[in-house]
C-alpha cells in the first residue's frame, strides 16, 4: 500500500516534459518548488512538481523526510531500511500519476533531487523502465554506496556537490559518480567551488543546462 505524495503544480496547463523535485532531510516540497521560477523561464514548456515527503521528520517535525537517519535521529538501521524501501514505492506510485496527468511518455521526465532526495532519485531512478529522461543530484550520495547497482534502465545523471559541504562530504560524489559508471551509467559531475550543503547559482545553472538538453525534443 503506497502512501500518497501531496505536491503543487508549476507550468503551462498542457506541458510536454516533466521536472520532479525531491527535497531533503527535513525540508518539504515548497523548499525546491521555488526553483521552478527561474527554471520555466529556459523551460517554459515544463511542469514541475515537488512533493512533500511521506514521513513527518524526526529531527524537525515542521518538514518531512524520505526515511530516518539513524545517526541524526536515533532510530535503527532497519527503521531505516524500511521506510527507504516504503518511501521508494511512494516516489514510483508518485511518477506514474504524474506521467498519467500529464499525458506523457517516461522519456519526457527528469528527476531532480537534493541531499536526502538525491538518495531517492538515485535509488529509484534506474529500476524504472522506461527510462526516464536523467537524474540531477545535488549534495547527495547512493543510499549503500558499497553495493552494487542493479539497473533496470540507465539514465544519465548528473551529479553536483559543494566542496565544502559539511552535512554529506564532498568525497560522497565522486564515490557515487564510480559506481554509477562502472554500472554502466553516463554520468557528468559538477563541482560548485566554496560551495557548504546548498545549492548555488553556478550548480543550478549547470543543472539547467543538463535539463535543457534532455527536455528540449518534442515528444
Amino acid at each position: 500500500m503506497t502512501r500518497d505524495l501531496k505536491s503543487a503544480r508549476r507550468g503551462p496547463e498542457k506541458a510536454d516534459s516533466v521536472v520532479i523535485f525531491l527535497h531533503g532531510y527535513g525540508a518539504d516540497g515548497a523548499d525546491l518548488l521555488g526553483l521552478a521560477d527561474p527554471m520555466s523561464r529556459h523551460l517554459p514548456g515544463t511542469a514541475f512538481y515537488a512533493p512533500d515527503a511521506p514521513e513527518r521528520c524526526v529531527n524537525n517535525p515542521m518538514g518531512y523526510q524520505w526515511f530516518p537517519i539513524p545517526w541524526m535521529d536515533g532510530s535503527s538501521e532497519e527503521q531505516a531500511r524500511a521506510s527507504a524501501a516504503q518511501s521508494f514505492d511512494d516516489i514510483n506510485a508518485f511518477i506514474d500519476q504524474v506521467l498519467a496527468a500529464e499525458e506523457l511518455p517516461a522519456e519526457r521526465l527528469a528527476l531532480v533531487g537534493f541531499s536526502q532526495g538525491t538518495m531517492m532519485a538515485l535509488a529509484v531512478a534506474p529500476q524504472r523502465s522506461p527510462e526516464i529522461a536523467g537524474v540531477v543530484g545535488f549534495s547527495g550520495r547512493l543510499i549503500e554506496p558499497d553495493a552494487e547497482i542493479g539497473a533496470k534502465t540507465r539514465p544519465p545523471v548528473l551529479l553536483i556537490h559543494g566542496d565544502q559541504d559539511p552535512v554529506v562530504p564532498f568525497d560522497s560524489m565522486a564515490i557515487a559518480g564510480e559506481a554509477l559508471q562502472k554500472a554502466g551509467f553516463t554520468v557528468y559531475g559538477h563541482v560548485m567551488k566554496g560551495a557548504g550543503h546548498g545549492i548555488s547559482p553556478d550548480g543550478l545553472s549547470v543543472a539547467l543546462g543538463f535539463l535543457k538538453e534532455r527536455l528540449s525534443a518534442k515528444p
